[in-house]
């Protein structure tokens, strides 16, 4: 059986409660704060996406999170306990954060095999798994030979072995091909449907749109933003309705009159900001210009990311300029 089949018990139980709280967690190192009074929670059934540009404080959170980093101040649980009293950890909290933090000698199976035992975790696991992630073919291949798309899904492989409710991932999709992609984006969709908690760290920001329900966005290690996909990608500046008419022009005229900015198409599409849809539907109306096309276009997520963390990114490209 699979691990998403594992799991299906979960589901049933309607788990609402929060499992990863974050409160007031700080870290520095001497005189620089990576990670500085940071608050959310991060609850079962959704996929959270975790985002923020480079040096935000994204990975340090994760590795606070799984105990591999003590905080200097403020508490990172999951379920109310800190991961590092946990026993059998991979059972309750699966993890990838770097896909190449694996000896390359050891085969697939024999690195999987390795943590079933440390966690006391049943050895036929390690088949289900490798299954799981498309991996069977390659499982007793030497991980050094492994593309990085391999050593992605074999990482995915890990986090999943011990069928935990809780999984962390850190830019899980560097390197996978289109069909890894898709495959991931299910994977994490079908996690969360089960129940599980599913945070994933990422740099993608039109994958987010895909597969993320909410969002965390951070800067210089301060909390940006906890919202949904479309709260989120709403504060786009950008938002606007395109228009076709059979007398564009004539509207231009119209909508600029009642204090629309429209920017026209060579193929004739109005693009039209400071009127919604309806309030333009109502001025063509009363003017008789008969409408083909009316739709409105939400700001798209990576313009409203751009927007939000601009003052936030460390290294900008141009700014010497």
């Amino acid at each position: 059986m699979s691990s998403v089949g594992r799991c299906a018990g979960r589901a049933g139980r309607g788990t609402v409660d929060p499992v990863i709280e974050i409160n007031h967690l700080t870290k520095r190192y001497g005189r620089v704060a990576a990670v500085s009074d940071l608050s959310f929670t991060v609850r079962a059934g959704h996929v959270t996406g975790f985002l923020g540009p480079n040096g935000a404080g994204k990975s340090t959170t994760l590795r606070m999170l799984l105990g591999l980093h003590a905080p200097t101040s403020g508490t990172a649980t999951v379920a109310g306990r800190d991961c590092r009293s946990l026993r059998r950890a991979l059972r309750q909290v699966g993890a990838l954060l770097d896909a190449g933090d694996v000896h390359g000698g050891r085969t697939a199976r024999d690195h999987l095999r390795f943590l079933a035992r440390s966690n006391a975790i049943a050895v036929g696991r390690v088949t289900e798994v490798l299954n799981e992630v498309g991996l069977a073919g390659a499982a007793d291949r030497r991980i050094g030979g492994y593309s990085l798309g391999m050593r992605q899904r074999l990482g995915i492989a890990g986090a999943l072995l011990g069928d935990p409710p809780v999984l962390l991932f850190d830019e899980p999709l560097n390197g996978l091909d289109p069909e890894g992609v898709l495959f991931v984006r299910g994977l994490f969709r079908r996690l969360a449907a089960e129940g599980r908690t599913v945070f994933v760290s990422s740099h993608l920001m039109g994958e987010m749109e895909h597969t993320a329900d909410r969002l965390i966005v951070v800067g210089r290690g301060r909390l940006l933003a906890d919202e949904t996909v479309a709260q989120f990608a709403a504060r786009g500046s950008r938002q606007c309705v395109e228009v076709r008419a059979d007398d564009p022009s004539g509207l231009v005229a119209v909508l600029t009159a009642a204090g629309a900015q429209v920017v026209q198409s060579p193929d004739g599409l109005l693009r039209v900001t400071a009127l919604d849809a309806v309030e333009i539907a109502r001025a063509a109306a009363e003017r008789g210009i008969l409408l083909h096309e009316l739709a409105t276009r939400t700001g798209s997520l990576e313009q409203a990311f751009m927007e939000l963390t601009g003052s936030s990114i460390e290294y900008a490209a141009g700014a010497g300029a």
